[in-house]
C-alpha cells in the first residue's frame, strides 16, 4: 500500500483539480494480446477530498495507483498532477516529483530495520537535500503528529504493526504533504488497529489533506467521502459513499 503527498507550487493552480486524468489508457502486451489494465479513465480529484478507489484483484486499481503516484506513465492519454502533464515527463522528472512532492505510505510499512524511527522518517528529506537540523525538526514534528515522538530512538522491530504504520505515515507527512495516496493501508493490520489507522486518516483529512485510498475492501472504502469503483480497467462508479453503499447494497 502506498500513500502520496503533493505540495502546491503556484497559487493559480489552486482553482484546478489536483489530479486529472483524460482518456488515460495503460496497455500491456501479453504475447499476441493487448491487456487494457486501465481503459479510458477520466477522473478529477480536487484538493481537500477523501476518495477511495476500490476494486477486486486484477481490476486495474493498482495500475491506476502507480500512475497517480508517478511510478508509471500511461500508454496514452494524459495525467495532469497539480497542473503539470506527467505523461510527458522523463523518468528523472518523475523521480523528482516522487521525491519532492509525493509521499508514499505502504501496506507493509517499508521501514528500514537498522534505522531508528527518526532516521526512517528523515530518509526522504535526506534524499531531497534537506539540511540535517531541518530534517530532525521535521522528523520529530511528524512523529509527534502520529503520537510516537517519545519513541524516536527506537527501531521498527520494537513496535507493533499499528505503530509501524504510523511511522510510515509520519515519513510521508514529513514532506508537508497535501495529498496522501494509501494503497491498502489496513491490509496488514487486525480489525481494531485498522479502525485506529482509518480514524487517523480521517483526522488528517479534517486537517486539510487530500487523501486517495486504494482498497479491495468495500467496508474500508465507505470510510471515505467519495468512492471510485474500477472493474476490468474501467470506472463503473464515481459518487459519494452513501450512493455507493445503496447501489451495491453494502453495509459498513
Amino acid at each position: 500500500m502506498a500513500w502520496v503527498v503533493l505540495q502546491v507550487d503556484q497559487e493559480d493552480n489552486m482553482s484546478n483539480p489536483l489530479i486529472e486524468m483524460k482518456n488515460e489508457y495503460k496497455i500491456y502486451i501479453m504475447g499476441t494480446e493487448q491487456v487494457y489494465a486501465n481503459d479510458n479513465i477520466n477522473l478529477k480529484i480536487d484538493r481537500g477530498e477523501f476518495v477511495a478507489i476500490v476494486g477486486k484483484s486484477g481490476s486495474g486499481k493498482s495500475t491506476l495507483m502507480n500512475i497517480i503516484g508517478a511510478l508509471d506513465k500511461p500508454t496514452s492519454g494524459k495525467y495532469i498532477l497539480n497542473g503539470k502533464d506527467t505523461s510527458l515527463m522523463t523518468d528523472d522528472e518523475l523521480a523528482d516529483i516522487r521525491n519532492k512532492t509525493i509521499g508514499f505510505i505502504f501496506q507493509q510499512y517499508n521501514l528500514l530495520p537498522k534505522l531508528t524511527l527518526l532516521e526512517n522518517v528523515e530518509l526522504p528529506l535526506l534524499y531531497a537535500g534537506v539540511k540535517a537540523s531541518e530534517r530532525r525538526r521535521r522528523g520529530l514534528e511528524s512523529l509527534g503528529r502520529v503520537g510516537l515522538k517519545e519513541k524516536y530512538s527506537q527501531y521498527p522491530n520494537q513496535l507493533s504493526g499499528g505503530q509501524q504504520q504510523r511511522v510510515s505515515i509520519a515519513r510521508a507527512l514529513a514532506g508537508n504533504p497535501s495529498l496522501l495516496l494509501a494503497d491498502e493501508p489496513t491490509g496488514a493490520l487486525d480489525s481494531k488497529t485498522s479502525k485506529d489507522v482509518i480514524s487517523f486518516l480521517k483526522q488528517l483529512h479534517n486537517e486539510g489533506n487530500t487523501i486517495v485510498m486504494i482498497t479491495h475492501d468495500n467496508a474500508i472504502a465507505l470510510e471515505a467521502k467519495r468512492v471510485v469503483r474500477i472493474h476490468d480497467g474501467k470506472i463503473i462508479f464515481d459518487g459519494d459513499t452513501k450512493e455507493y453503499a445503496a447501489k451495491f447494497q453494502i453495509s459498513n
